[in-house]
């Protein structure tokens, strides 16, 4: 059967679903991506449909796709998408296939039922004939080094807008798919500049909307900054961060909030005099200490007025709401040794909370906290490059821990290339191990990554792509691993 997001699995013996369909690449079989209304019907008929001993699967489509069983590959099954059965569309809206022997030759025939009331049937040899390649499974396609073999997907989450540049975008999960918002206008800085969104479907991303600008009153625009999406658990509302002001040092920031999954956002709110909520990467929750059932919001912050200096912010969360009395902590640096920006989180199994901050001195820097973020180490260094570029952070289920970053030196300058968008991964948050690139073009911008970690495993990675567009990247988390 399908599971919620449309993977073909298999329950032994009424157990869990798994996923243990896999196509030529390796990749767990989805059937169908699209979500609520968008998720159509696919029905399903299990044969050995080439008398191979091994059990097949028909499908749905014009009449019926036959998905071959090719082989086992350690505890997986290598279902290779074949083609359609035979070539008369009988479908109208979806059909029903089934297999039958009506005529004892020990071959399996197709009868397919359709929406026009009349049911087909087709002996098996008079159905379409596959030898060769075309029903053997290939080997998974080899990367292109360095690019990551992880990546199972990519794409644009638009190729055509009504704003000539865009920046920062930002990604969050709900119950109705992915959302991503970013700013967009005709550049960075100047005051047109606005808060979009796009949602996914489960098949496409929607056109741009801009949700929020920076009128002031009539004749007074500031341009917009920075947006930050995040999702609580349960049925608690999809909330929006985002900044406002002439420039970084004198931005202020603000919220919305969307209580149909990301499709709209209301409510737009200024936080309070000094709050400016998540700089630029998401928030985590942690739970309140005084033993009740409370959770806290902590965002990552940052200031660049008197120093590039980060410092945290926490509010309360009610019923998914946020709350009224926020807490400001820190600057926990004093911006000389090390100029710092824009915090990412990891949480770890032992309760710390971590941050990796982006700085102007070549090197992505650290601190550690043991009390949810009320008292923070001193900042050090890692052993990672930053050419003053901003990164992101993911815990993965498995216990690892993943990073986005730009791989590369902050030049005399201070602002370094961006030309190498790369991933590298960790099990501990102090040592790491690099893990393929995502992008690479010389004098081109790949920068300003966020990313997560979704209910089906897959980790889904957004970013600005040469100032134009925002691009989506998808990772299977199974094919990243450490150097043996």
């Amino acid at each position: 059967m399908l599971d919620q997001q449309g993977f073909l699995t298999l329950r032994s013996a009424c157990g869990a679903a798994q996923r243990v369909f896999v196509d030529e690449d390796g990749s767990p079989l989805q059937l169908n991506a699209g979500t609520c209304g968008s998720s159509g019907r696919i029905k399903l008929a299990v044969t050995d449909w080439d008398g191979d001993s091994r059990l097949d699967v028909i499908v749905n489509s014009e009449n019926a796709l036959w998905y071959r069983n090719c082989e086992n590959r350690g505890d997986a099954i290598v279902l290779k998408r074949v083609g359609n059965l035979t070539q008369r569309n009988v479908a109208g809206h979806t059909s029903s296939p089934a297999v039958c022997d009506f005529d004892n030759d020990g071959k399996p025939d197709l009868m397919i039922g359709s929406e026009n009331g009349r049911i087909y049937h087709i002996r098996h040899d008079d159905c379409a004939e596959f030898a060769g390649d075309q029903i053997e499974a290939r080997q998974p396609a080899s990367p292109t080094s360095p690019k990551s073999n992880s990546i199972v997907e990519e794409e644009f989450i638009f190729t055509k807008a009504p704003f000539d540049q865009c920046h920062a975008s930002t990604i969050c999960e709900t119950s109705r798919g992915l959302v991503t918002a970013w700013f967009g206008g005709s550049k960075e800085g100047h005051d047109d500049v606005g808060i979009w969104t796009s949602y996914h479907d489960g098949k496409n991303w929607t056109s741009p909307v801009e949700v929020a600008d920076g009128v002031q009153h009539d004749g007074l625009r500031y341009p917009c900054w920075n947006p930050v999406l995040f999702q609580p658990p349960g049925d608690a509302p999809t909330l929006l961060f985002f900044k406002v002001g002439p420039n970084p040092r004198q931005w202020w920031g603000e919220m919305m909030t969307s209580y149909d999954r990301g499709r709209t956002f209301i409510e737009r709110r200024r936080l309070p005099e000094g709050i400016i909520g998540p700089v630029r990467c998401k928030p985590i929750l942690r739970r309140t200490r005084d033993g009740g059932d409370g959770q806290t919001l902590l965002c990552g912050s940052s200031t660049e007025h008197d120093g590039r200096r980060v410092h945290f912010e926490s509010v309360p969360l009610i019923d998914g709401c946020v709350g009224e009395s926020w807490k400001r902590i820190g600057p926990i640096n004093d911006g000389k040794k090390f100029s710092t920006i824009q915090p990412s989180f990891l949480q770890h199994a032992n309760g710390e909370v971590q941050v990796l901050c982006r700085t102007q001195q070549d090197v992505i820097t650290t601190s550690v906290s043991s009390d949810d973020g009320k008292i923070w180490s001193s900042m050090r260094p890692l052993e990672l490059p930053n050419p003053n570029s901003g990164i992101a952070t993911a815990n993965l289920v498995d216990g690892r821990s993943l990073l986005v970053y730009n791989p590369l030196d902050s030049a005399k300058t201070g602002w370094g290339s961006r030309a190498v968008l790369a991933l590298a991964i960790s099990r501990d948050g102090s040592t790491w191990t690099p893990a393929g690139e995502l992008d690479r073009e010389a004098e081109a911008e790949f920068s300003y990554p966020e990313m997560i970690q979704s209910s089906d495993g897959r980790i889904h990675i957004v970013y600005t792509w040469k100032s134009r567009r925002i691009k989506h990247v998808v990772l299977d988390p199974h094919r990243i691993s450490f150097p043996q």
